[in-house]
């Protein structure tokens, strides 16, 4: 995004962690979003989603490219492009934008604007009166073929960029051992490089290297058109015809193959980390697991588990280790499925003191240790499925919702009909299913060939060699 694609876009990225977290109550049962699709003469693919409560639109595009897909050395250049991308573009019969004129556009008419990279994906989006939806077509068009970036604005973005990462990273303990920890879960596969890019190659970043990615991936064919609002889907295709359909297609991207591990990893030791800022300590630990493209049934099961072990307040960890046993201040599981490549299984827990470290590790493989052996029982998997639907009941009437949640599983390649009917599906999960999961991923007594990785995050000791 504009100043940053990590941190001021998470509160919305935390609705989508899992594939399809919002599900709705049984008025939606038979599809999730009712949403429409069609395709233009150039292969843009274009979804759209009613929703009639309000003149409002939200127009999101959706690149199949994403850090991962970047060349060896080149680590940020899917990210700078993404700055870049709001620094000047003219396009024939779209008109021409100088640096940072679709931002004040938007603005001028009330809207909002921003953008933000992922490893598999980048997006681009806008909230805009539907009046002037098709405006913005026309300048998001426009950009998709037409960038065109003054030399000077190439340096100071770089330069941007550094500092988002030192500010970001750099300066962020946490951030830090997120980062340490990714690259040891993928050792050999791009997911363990920052999306953000490593600092010493992102200095080298030049208009060349961004150009190269934009020109073989920035094509209409190798993009999804989300729309979300009041519209319909023949409106949006005409609108989509005059700005979007006058671009010529591009060639066709190249599969996605990516390295990876061909032998067992060995456990790894703990990644400790102290800094003087930390206040309190942090436990965290990363599994790699099954997307949905990769394992529908397992992937299914992990987000049920999710809810069961690691809801707040409700979850078995919270319950057992924060309530009872008195460990952590706070802990919690997440399953983060949509990726194209594998998906991650998160803890992360504040323990209450630096000393009992062991045995809230402990009590966390008690915990899964139960579950791997004996499974949840029928109420807890009703009552998650449950929970799971209502959370989310109101998501359908979102404006932005939609369309993050469609672009954002489509672009990984789940299929719109999975999404459309991801309620009936999770539906058929059982306890079975889950103890299954649980017994492969999450077993402590059995680690799968890439095992966890483990991280500890603790204040700096002092000079008398106490804890602040």
């Amino acid at each position: 995004m504009k100043q940053n694609n990590i941190k001021s876009t998470a509160s919305i990225l935390i609705l989508v962690t899992g594939i399809f977290l919002f599900a709705f109550s049984p008025a939606y049962a038979q599809k999730v979003f009712d949403a429409k699709t069609a395709m233009l003469d150039n292969g843009l693919q274009i979804v759209v989603v009613e929703n009639h409560r309000i003149p409002v639109a939200t127009q999101m595009i959706w690149y199949k490219i994403g850090a991962a897909d970047e060349l060896p050395g080149k680590s940020g250049i899917v990210h700078f492009l993404e700055h870049l991308m709001f620094k000047g573009h003219e396009y024939p019969g779209l008109g021409i934008y100088g640096p940072g004129e679709f931002s004040r556009i938007v603005r001028s008419i009330g809207g909002k604007d921003n953008a933000f990279t992922g490893q598999d994906y980048t997006a681009y989006h806008q909230s805009v009166a539907t009046k002037h939806l098709e405006k913005m077509m026309r300048i998001e068009a426009a950009r998709m073929r037409g960038l065109n970036v003054p030399e000077k604005d190439v340096i100071s973005e770089n330069k941007v960029i550094q500092e988002e990462r030192r500010q970001r990273t750099d300066n962020n303990p946490r951030a830090q051992l997120a980062e340490k920890m990714n690259a040891a879960l993928f050792p050999v596969h791009p997911y363990g490089i920052p999306v953000i890019g490593w600092m010493e190659e992102m200095k080298t970043l030049s208009w060349e290297d961004a150009k190269h990615f934009y020109d073989r991936y920035y094509t209409p064919n190798n993009a999804i058109l989300v729309v979300s609002g009041d519209v319909t889907l023949p409106q949006v295709v005409e609108m989509a015809k005059r700005t979007y359909g006058v671009l010529p297609a591009g060639e066709a991207a190249p599969p996605r193959i990516r390295k990876i591990a061909e032998k067992t990893i060995s456990p790894h030791e703990p990644i400790i980390m102290k800094h003087e800022n930390v206040r309190e300590p942090l436990y965290r630990r990363i599994y790699r697991a099954p997307n949905y493209r990769q394992d529908v049934q397992t992937s299914l099961a992990l987000e049920v588990l999710e809810e069961i072990m690691g809801a707040p307040s409700t979850g078995r960890l919270y319950k057992s280790l924060v309530v009872e046993r008195k460990l952590a201040a706070n802990i919690g599981l997440y399953y983060a499925s949509s990726s194209w490549d594998d998906a991650t299984i998160g803890i992360s827990a504040t323990p209450v003191s630096v000393d009992i470290m062991d045995s809230l590790r402990q009590a966390i493989d008690e915990e899964l240790q139960k579950m791997a052996k004996n499974g949840p029982t029928q109420e807890e998997v009703s009552d998650a499925i449950t929970r799971l639907k209502d959370s989310a009941i109101f998501a359908r009437d979102s404006l932005s919702a939609p369309a993050m949640i469609i672009g954002r599983n489509m672009v990984i390649g789940v299929s719109l009909e999975d999404i459309e009917n991801w309620p009936q599906a999770i539906s058929t999960i059982t306890a079975d299913d889950i103890k299954q999961a649980s017994r492969t991923y999450l077993n402590p007594e059995k680690p799968t060939s890439t095992p966890p990785v483990e991280g500890l995050l603790l204040p700096e000791d002092n000079k008398n060699g106490e804890k602040e």
